[in-house]
């Protein structure tokens, strides 16, 4: 591969999104970091792992430098303890990921239909918790990757109910991490579009359905009704809950941008490798990959993903390859999916010159 030996080196930024259910977006990061490394050893690397609020947003914001990292120990989806880490700034701003205390992993294994009735967002209302008492003024919750339901009930009980919960949030700022805009009930709300995703059979929808519009009936005499606000039906409609409470939806790709300086760093950079488990037409709507290539300016977008579906087009986007086709098999992709990733990011460096000269082409 001599040919490309001599092409100028180039400032790289490293930001994709986790690829669900085989890679963290900072497992991610680093096996794409270093399959291009092994061919453009010359090159300057900046690792910036992405995510939109869901499993592994501390993650990310700690691998930016934004926060350090702390554990408490809250209820878990279904009542037995876990370790949740949150995450505090320099200025005191504390970050919670609902899915360290409520995340289908935390399940034990694959969701079902009684952990889709049973489980409970009450380790989320223990780490508000957790941050109330380490006198944070402003909470950020991410939501995305819950195996609930039940509409934030378990988090305001855990508050101390509704009332009590808004009482003790009044004077704090809550920002509700999410790129879901699903409002709480009926066919584009929390049970019928997420609830089979966590283990839910139709019948189960049926019954998650009249709990969230009785919870919503109930939660509208202690506060505002909010069950029609876009994201309510976020993390199970943990969304409506937050809502109520005083909460206010701010995309959580933003978030995550704001917190890291992300703007700054992509637009000082010669090329942009992102990635998520699949890029289809759904990225284009408000998705990490479609985040940073607004972002990006003229910074050109290479995307490496688990699979890629149709031809989804996204402004910025200069090339797109999928692990799936470059391992030969969804099956070989994600048995090892670091070292997959690994061996595309290689290929994608070998044809790349530089942010002039673009890709190579045969």
């Amino acid at each position: 591969m001599d040919q490309y030996a001599n092409t100028a080196p180039c400032s790289v930024v490293v930001a994709p999104d986790e690829f669900g259910g085989t890679l963290s977006a900072t497992q991610a990061a680093r096996a794409i970091a270093d399959g291009w490394s092994s061919v453009r050893p010359d090159d300057t690397v900046d690792l910036l792992p992405q995510s939109d609020g869901g499993p592994g947003f501390v993650a990310v914001l700690a691998a930016a430098g934004a926060v350090a990292v702390r554990t408490a120990q809250v209820s878990g989806p279904l009542g037995e303890p876990v370790d949740a880490d949150y995450g505090v700034s320099d200025d005191g701003v504390v970050y919670i990921e609902a899915a360290q205390a409520c995340g289908l992993p935390l399940l034990g294994g694959p969701p079902t239909t009684a952990t889709a009735l049973a489980a409970s967002t009450a380790g989320v209302g223990e780490l508000i918790r957790v941050a109330l008492d380490d006198g944070a003024r402003r909470i950020v919750v991410g939501l995305g990757g819950s195996a609930t339901t039940d509409g934030g009930r378990g988090a305001l009980d855990a508050l101390g109910g509704a009332r009590a919960a808004a009482d003790l949030l009044r004077d704090i700022d809550v920002v509700v991490a999410s790129d879901v805009d699903n409002p709480l009930l009926g066919p584009d709300g929390a049970a019928a579009v997420f609830g089979p995703q966590k283990g839910a059979d139709g019948q189960a929808v049926v019954l998650l359905e009249a709990r969230l519009a009785a919870w919503a009936d109930d939660l509208a005499d202690a506060c505002p009704d909010t069950r029609d606000v876009p994201g309510a039906g976020a993390a199970g409609g943990l969304g409506v809950a937050l809502f109520a409470v005083g909460g206010r939806r701010r995309a959580g790709t933003d978030v995550v941008a704001e917190a890291t300086g992300r703007r700054a760093r992509l637009t000082a950079a010669d090329v942009i490798l992102t990635g998520e488990g699949r890029f289809d037409a759904q990225t284009a709507r408000g998705k990490v990959i479609a985040a940073l290539a607004a972002d990006a300016g003229d910074v050109p977008v290479l995307v490496l993903a688990g699979q890629i579906r149709g031809e989804p087009t996204i402004d910025g986007v200069a090339g797109a390859w999928s692990v799936t086709e470059h391992a030969g098999s969804v099956e070989a992709a994600m048995a090892e999916a670091g070292p997959s990733l690994f061996a595309l990011a290689s290929d994608v460096a070998r044809i790349w010159t530089d942010r002039r000269g673009g890709l190579l082409r045969e």
